[in-house]
């Protein structure tokens, strides 16, 4: 009975090659992989579907598009998670988006984007929920605020939700987008009572 060091190193020329074939593939996976995730990431993907030029027109000239610093937030960065598992996850959701534009539109004029509006806010402000706003704390750090350049109303609502554990979009929802009608997250998504 041959060993396995054996069976390998008769067919040192086959297993060379296919190890080769092997790590050229992976390669080409993974370059390919990272720059999909990126080009899929970029404000110009995001509102190359016409479903999403509306709400694009809405977040122009928002604090987040337009501001004293200069720094912007595009799509990805509120609505995708920076995490790589969590990426990929949102990533693979996402597939189901380019489905409803190319093979069956469910949001392709105003009258069905505004239709649909609320239950795809509640869909983000879920998630958003459910991460403790993670997306908004990748670049919003509250230990790193500065309190004195706050309105005294924004100091005071800060410390308030610290102290009863809000997460940022509870307050901070419609800040690019157009609000929908009917309940916020907070509404929407109770934390049960702890005792």
């Amino acid at each position: 009975m041959k060993t396995i060091f054996q069976i390998v190193f008769k067919n040192w020329k086959t297993t060379l090659a296919a190890l080769s074939a092997l790590f050229v593939f992976s390669l080409t996976v993974g370059i390919g992989g990272a720059y999909l995730v990126g080009w899929t990431g970029k404000e110009e993907f995001c509102i190359s579907c016409h479903n999403m030029t509306y709400n694009y027109n809405e977040y122009k000239g928002t604090i987040h598009d337009t501001n004293r610093t200069g720094v912007r937030a595009t799509c990805s960065n509120c609505h995708t998670p920076h995490e790589p598992g969590p990426l990929m996850l949102a990533k693979l959701k996402a597939s189901k988006d380019i489905f409803y534009t190319f093979v069956w539109p469910t949001i392709d004029t105003k009258e069905k984007f505004e239709a649909k509006r609320a239950e795809m806010a509640h869909t983000v402000w879920k998630g958003m929920m459910e991460s403790d706003s993670a997306t908004c704390r990748s670049c919003h750090v509250a230990d790193k605020m500065s309190p004195e350049l706050q309105s005294v109303k924004a100091q005071a609502r800060h410390a308030k939700a610290k102290t009863e554990g809000k997460t940022c979009i509870e307050c901070h929802f419609a800040i690019a987008h157009k609000e929908p009608e009917g309940p916020g997250p907070t509404e929407l998504f109770k934390k049960p009572e702890t005792k």
